[in-house]
């Protein structure tokens, strides 16, 4: 950055940590006045895209502002609709295909590209996918630690070459676009995206905006393009993504602007004067004033005051959170300087719309061509209005040995050891090693959101077959030393044993999917339980934490004789192994470095005022030393902040309860009424699904009226029975499930005295929600929780025990 831009910006820092008066009105000049290179707008560029504006129809243009999904539009429908952009949002694949192949990407890109370049003008589409963690739509790619991870190793140069990895491996499937990086700031780690953002320190944060925006897209030269195994970044989510008012996923951040500048905007100055080719802007708002429709900031600060000369592209539907908008209509993003909006199934109402605002001047002219010209040149920087356009795909360049080197890297750097009693770690050449827990053998655990699928909940081992999961490289590094390993997840084994490694933590969540009340980590599995049988038997225990952010976790610390947090470390499972396990020469092949990139918890409370331990702490093998007791107060009331009453709301999994499901079953998020805030099932074979937790007492609600509601669409009728149980009873709901119109939302009612008198406990219930089903059935369930129905309907019949 540069220097005058960069005092300015600690002068802001350290004026919004203090105790500010009133800020006077609204002033660009708050903001570091910097600029895009001078390599993005070349004369013969400009006057190249000059040229093409001139030739261009209205409705090419208006196309080029307007971005769908590959799950809602086919190649051919560019021949009417020119669309200048395509996307593949976290749940799409090519041709229906979430693991489909490089080739298999390539190929569709291949097809929109061509398709494209057969009207009007001519100029092929950009296509983008959210590669957050490498290029994590793709199985048998690389996938790094999260970005919460990243920011705990606190190493630039990684970073860049992070960037080159992910750049080469996108490319290599024909992709050339990227939204990434993120440089949210999280300050309360309730948020659900908060291990999205690198760290609390703002300074950090540009430090990797610069680094990552340079390893993938390279440096900008004049007259240039970007080379082929390059892809065109994105910083995100302008602005103040992680300031929202407790945490709320698409909130509100309510602040002055000079902590906005200083505290969230600091990476954004490092990201444009490297040159990031867009900018996306955040579904949230700034003292109620969403993004999106913000003039004063995407247009004074963003492309005014900081100089920024690229694309700034909206996030899935956006736009139609604006007063007076909808998805499909909303020139107020268009004037508030949006230059192409995702629109990812709402793309033909909202073309059609702008037409029409263009041509009647609701959107002003200048405007139009304004943003058709910043997305053209972010498509010649990329060489997509050559002929022939630059040609991005390499399947070979996929899941390389060289860049599954440097992920094993990232994972080793991002531990951080906060209890080593005893000296367990690292675990002795020769050793006997039980290793445990959830999270022992379970490649989405230790992947995390945003892999292969949007939520991360069904990613396998098998995705990956050039990683490891953390257990297993455990298991390998332990023998190679000389030692016995067995990997047993729920502890049950009589292989003698002298270590335990458990391997638990946060299940797998994305956006508002992982927003949380508090910050207790509540143990659905047993962790407790299980830490206290092996310390029973003798064992020395070492705890992995897997997590998207920084957990109270004392009883579990106290529980254990050494503590690692793992964060989300991706698909090389051995990074983990070559920090934890000695070779036989007794050494690890690396000590922990990694350090706290928020700051650690002391109870449940966010935001934290009071830290256990503060950013930048972590210990070494060197410089450990003995833990005494934590406090173990949470410092909330746990049963109050969990939801004892809903257990699936839009799709979300409430805590303290946990979703199961049974091999024979899938599941996607859907879309019903918002964003992805359904999920569907469906039955390859006889299965059942359920959702469990800390048992909860339910007695009073079923003498109070309650019924177990499912707010529900049946897909695919059931060819067999269908039950429906909680707690032990069980009721028979096929009827209901036939007589469901397919493909239409609605609702089911059962009483909860109904599975009383099937059996069930209501007194205890840890499985309020159990739905078994047969070999061909479809369902999609939107809510679930516990209702008053206006009329109770009669009982389904019992199903004996």
């Amino acid at each position: 950055m540069r220097k005058a831009a960069w005092a300015a910006t600690m002068m802001l820092l350290a004026t919004a940590a203090g105790a500010q008066p009133a800020e006077p009105a609204q002033d660009p000049q708050r903001w570091p006045a910097t600029a895009s290179p001078p390599a993005f707008i070349d004369a013969a560029s400009e006057a190249r895209i000059s040229a093409l504006i001139a030739r261009m129809s209205l409705r090419e243009k208006i196309g080029q502002m307007i971005q769908a999904d590959i799950t809602a539009i086919s190649p051919a429908q560019l021949k009417r609709y020119p669309l200048g952009s395509i996307l593949a949002g976290g749940n799409g694949g090519p041709y229906g295909n979430e693991r489909a192949d490089a080739a298999s990407w390539a190929r569709l890109v291949g097809e929109f590209r061509t398709a494209s370049q057969k009207t009007g003008a001519g100029i092929p589409i950009l296509f983008g996918v959210d590669a957050v963690h490498g290029h994590s739509n793709l199985p048998g790619a690389t996938i790094f630690p999260h970005n919460i991870g990243l920011g705990a190793a606190n190493d630039p140069d990684l970073i860049q070459r992070i960037g080159v990895v992910t750049a080469a491996e996108l490319s290599g499937s024909g992709i050339d676009w990227t939204f990434a990086p993120t440089l949210a700031v999280p300050q309360d780690l309730r948020w659900g995206r908060s291990y999205e953002g690198f760290s609390a320190d703002p300074a950090l944060v540009a430090r990797y905006a610069r680094a990552l925006t340079l390893g993938l897209q390279g440096p900008l030269s004049g007259g240039t393009i970007l080379p082929a195994d390059k892809v065109a970044a994105t910083a995100k989510h302008f602005v103040a993504d992680g300031g929202t008012l407790d945490g709320k996923d698409q909130g509100d951040a309510a602040l002055g602007e000079a902590e906005l500048v200083a505290r969230h905007g600091l990476g954004y100055p490092a990201a444009i004067e490297t040159g990031v080719l867009a900018v996306m802007a955040s579904f949230s708002s700034w003292n109620g004033v969403k993004a999106h429709g913000n003039r004063y900031l995407l247009t004074d600060v963003l492309k005014g005051r900081m100089g920024f000369a690229g694309l700034v592209v909206g996030d899935w539907n956006g736009h139609g959170q604006l007063p007076g908008c909808t998805p499909t209509d909303c020139p107020l993003t268009f004037n508030a300087g949006l230059d192409l909006a995702m629109a990812p199934d709402s793309w033909k109402g909202l073309f059609d719309s702008t037409l029409r605002h263009a041509r009647n001047g609701t959107i002003p002219m200048a405007r139009v061509d304004d943003a058709v010209r910043r997305i053209l040149r972010v498509k010649a920087r990329l060489g997509l209005l050559d002929a022939p356009p630059l040609l991005r795909a390499d399947p070979a360049r996929i899941g390389t040995p060289a860049h599954l080197a440097v992920a094993r890297e990232a994972v080793a750097k991002s531990l951080v050891l906060l209890k080593n009693n005893g000296a367990v770690l690292p675990i002795r050449p020769g050793a006997r090693v039980l290793i445990t827990g959830p999270g022992a053998d379970d490649m989405a655990m230790q992947s995390g959101g945003w892999t292969v699928t949007w939520q991360g909940t069904d990613t396998k081992a098998a995705d990956f077959p050039k990683g490891q999961t953390i257990g297993r490289a455990l298991a390998d590094a332990v023998r190679a030393a000389g030692g016995e390993a067995v990997i047993a997840s729920d502890g049950r084994t009589a292989a003698p044993a002298d270590v335990a490694v458990v391997v638990f933590g946060e299940q797998p969540y994305a956006e508002f999917q992982g927003d949380v009340p508090d910050l207790a980590f509540r143990t659905l599995s047993g962790e407790m339980d299980l830490i206290a049988g092996l310390k029973a038997r003798g064992l020395k225990v070492v705890s992995v934490f897997l997590s998207g952010r920084p957990m109270f976790v004392s009883p579990l610390i106290n529980a254990s004789d050494a503590f690692v947090a793992a964060w989300l470390p991706g698909s090389q499972g051995e990074g983990v192994a070559d920090v934890l396990v000695a070779g036989r020469d007794g050494r690890s092949p690396r000590d922990f470095t990694g350090r706290l990139p928020f700051a650690w918890p002391a109870d449940a409370r966010s935001p934290i005022t009071a830290p256990l331990w503060p950013v930048g702490h972590g210990l070494s093998y060197a410089s450990a030393t003995t833990l005494g007791p934590l406090p173990e107060a949470p410092g909330v009331d746990l049963a109050a902040t969990a939801s004892e009453d809903a257990y699936l709301v839009r799709g979300k999994v409430m805590a303290p309860w946990r979703l199961g499901l049974d091999s024979a079953i899938t599941m996607k998020s859907v879309d019903i009424s918002a964003q992805e805030d359904a999920r569907q099932f469906r039955w390859a074979d006889a299965g059942a699904m359920a959702i469990d937790g800390p048992p909860v007492g339910l007695a009073r609600h079923a003498t109070g009226g309650f019924a177990l509601t499912l707010e529900w669409r049946v897909d695919a009728p059931p060819a067999g029975p269908v039950t429906l149980a909680m707690a032990g009873g069980t009721l028979d709901i096929t009827a209901a499930a036939r007589a469901a119109v397919p493909g239409q939302l609605g609702l089911l009612e059962v009483n909860l005295a109904c599975f009383a008198q099937a059996g069930a406990d209501l007194a205890k219930v840890g499985t309020p929600f159990r739905l078994a089903g047969p070999k061909g059935l479809g369902l999609t369930l939107r809510t679930i929780r516990l209702a008053q129905p206006a009329r109770m309907p009669p009982c389904p019949a019992a199903v004996a025990r």
